[in-house]
């Protein structure tokens, strides 16, 4: 495999990241560490999809608003529920495609909910990789800080809860977007991506288990 230069920033998260986890590995019980040798043994979230897409397309995607990224992750989310009470398939895209689209739709609306979308400048292939490792990076620190108080209940639910449990996230920030984000007492837009974000990943690790 060939890393450019631009691939070298990202690296550097990548190890920092790896530090993070190594060091709540040594803090977790037993339970614990055998779920989180599970998280790092899985390739959830192909960097290199992202990176290479970056390379070839640059990055178009940044005029988008994020309640067009919110309409796309929906539209995923309820294709796939349709997929999981119908049992029929006919587009071929699987459940893992599926949902790590939705980790990647995620990813880039925290993108632009952060920094403004523009029709005139588009950022670097480089800029859109750190981004993402960066905001990949709070997503499972959150994650873990989550496990811990919540004790990983996550295990316990199917594949199909998740899934809800996605879509009734997505039409909240819908709502919320309609609102201009405006909320009285909810956790604001970006505290749901993440969630959808972390709830598509554990799909993906439920999905893993299956194989």
């Amino acid at each position: 495999l060939l890393f450019t230069e631009d691939s070298l920033p990202f690296l550097k998260n990548v190890f920092a990241l790896v530090q993070k986890i190594e060091t709540f590995y040594n803090q977790s019980n037993d339970e614990s560490k055998k779920n989180i040798l599970q998280l790092l043994n899985h390739p959830i979230i192909d960097h290199l999809i992202f990176q290479k897409k970056s390379i070839d397309y640059g990055t178009s995607w940044r005029i988008l608003r994020s309640s067009s990224l919110t309409d796309q992750i929906f539209i995923k989310a309820q294709r796939i529920r349709t997929i999981q009470e119908t049992g029929e398939n006919k587009v071929g895209e699987s459940f893992e495609d599926a949902f790590m689209a939705i980790v990647n739709y995620c990813i880039m609306s925290i993108i632009q909910l952060r920094n403004a979308p523009t029709i005139e400048v588009e950022i670097s292939s480089k800029e859109a990789i750190q981004l993402y490792s960066l905001i990949e990076k709070e997503a499972f620190e959150l994650m873990c800080k989550k496990n811990h108080d919540y004790g990983e209940a996550w295990r316990d639910m199917r594949v199909s809860s998740l899934t809800d449990l996605i879509l009734t996230k997505v039409l909240r920030i819908k709502q919320i977007e309609d609102n201009k984000g405006l909320t009285l007492v909810s956790e604001g837009i970006e505290g749901n991506y993440f969630d959808m974000l972390n709830y598509s990943v554990f799909a993906l690790i439920h999905l893993d288990h299956k194989c």
